[in-house]
């Protein structure tokens, strides 16, 4: 990606606010609070090049999630106005999926997803995430140190997904590294997309050739009727947004957790359950900061702003919770202030158990085996991957005193 030396840019009303430099990680409330001084909605740019409107007001938030009349989920008028080599591309362009169809097609691709996931019992998810854990603790206990995003967040889900989506765990790396580089919309973003949907095609092929237990053959044999190619975009959406946001979203809470050594302990003596660390992240460090992708019908007025046609208009989650905690009194979030992490309206989330179950196991599961965590960097060293839709950690190192899983006595 190319970088600007942007940490310390003053920003300009006029000018676009950049999200895609590498100053948007390093410290993103700058990026938001200047989105913020605009209005309800901002103007960015996603790349080089490529503007887009970006909402940062919760009221606007929700009137734009709603408001399917005026506002599309479909991109092709945009994409006809972008170079074939943009670098958002892969998270923008269209596919005959869910993300990106509205009306009677949505409701059915959605209605497919929503009723293939509600096969899963949580209590075989819940045994894959433990089988996940296990088998990454038993590579990283005797060492004393792992990286908990390379060596634990990224892996587990990998091998979760790939579980589910009937691959075997030796695919675990190709899918990590496909995904890792479509998400962050830098100069190989091109090749992830690329590899990924490699990756996605080759399994659609394998189960329209002989059915498995696993979400692609439901989806394949599911009454809708949807073909190869429609199974295979909706099987590209959700293994990526399974995989990778669940993966920021252990990594963001362990990050948080172990930055606070009073909430870390109340959390593995059980005293405080490890679902209030993943909701902490949900409103405070979402790990699709900018997302929720939208196009005017028409050019129009929203919320005081002149919303042009065919040029995305982007809901930032991670504004939203900016300007909350900057609301907040006492501590404590305005009882309106409940996170949009999963969206709303008729594109929220469809699969938010499963997502919450997988996170919360993961790092239950983690403490339980290595209660004693320790971080080699404080919170505010640790560095974070750039790109304009995500809230990812690079790494995070820690020490615990060496174990295995095979040892007596140290079975959860």
């Amino acid at each position: 990606m190319t970088t600007h030396s942007p940490a310390r840019r003053a920003f300009s009303r006029s000018a676009p606010v950049r999200l895609w430099e590498d100053g948007f990680a390093l410290d993103p409330h700058r990026y938001y609070a200047a989105l913020g001084a605009q209005g309800p909605v901002g103007w960015a740019e996603l790349a080089p090049g490529v503007p887009a409107y970006v909402v940062t007001d919760r009221r606007a938030a929700l009137d734009l999630l709603h408001d399917t009349e005026s506002f599309s989920h479909d991109p092709r008028p945009w994409e006809a106005t972008v170079p074939d080599d943009s670098p958002v591309l892969g998270m923008m362009r269209w596919r005959p999926n869910t993300l990106f169809a509205d009306g009677a097609a949505h409701v059915r691709y959605r209605t497919s997803l929503a009723d293939t996931f509600d096969r899963l019992e949580p209590h075989d998810l819940r045994a894959r995430v433990h089988r996940a854990v296990r088998l990454l603790v038993g590579r990283v206990g005797p060492r004393g140190e792992a990286d908990l995003v390379a060596d634990f967040a990224r892996p587990l889900m990998a091998l979760v997904f790939n579980s589910l989506f009937g691959l075997p765990e030796d695919a675990s790396d190709r899918l990590n590294e496909a995904l890792g580089t479509m998400m962050e919309g830098g100069d190989q973003a091109a090749e992830g997309e690329a590899e990924y949907a490699g990756y996605v095609l080759e399994l659609i092929a394998a189960k329209t050739e002989r059915r498995g237990d696993d979400l692609p053959s439901l989806l394949l044999d599911h009454p809708a009727g949807l073909s190869p190619e429609e199974v295979t975009w909706q099987v590209f959406l959700t293994l990526g947004a399974g995989h990778e946001p669940t993966a920021n979203l252990v990594s963001n809470a362990l990050s948080r957790i172990l930055g606070n050594p009073d909430y870390y302990s109340t959390l593995t003596s059980g005293a405080r359950p490890v679902m209030d660390a993943v909701v902490e992240v949900l409103h405070h460090e979402t790990p699709l900061a900018n997302y929720g992708i939208h196009f005017a019908r028409r050019s129009m007025t929203f919320h005081g702003v002149w919303i042009r046609a065919a040029v995305p208009v982007v809901i930032s989650y991670g504004a939203l919770a900016h300007f909350a905690e900057r609301e907040a009194t006492g501590g404590r979030l305005p009882k309106d202030a409940s996170h949009l992490s999963w969206s709303a309206g008729p594109h929220a989330c469809p699969v938010k158990q499963p997502t919450l179950l997988i996170a919360t196991e993961a790092i239950e599961r983690l403490t339980q085996w290595l209660p004693d965590l320790e971080p080699v960097l404080p919170r505010e060293r640790l560095t974070w991957r750039p790109g304009p839709f995500h809230r990812s950690l690079t790494s995070l190192p820690v020490r615990f005193s060496p174990r295995s899983p095979d040892q007596p006595g140290e079975s959860p």
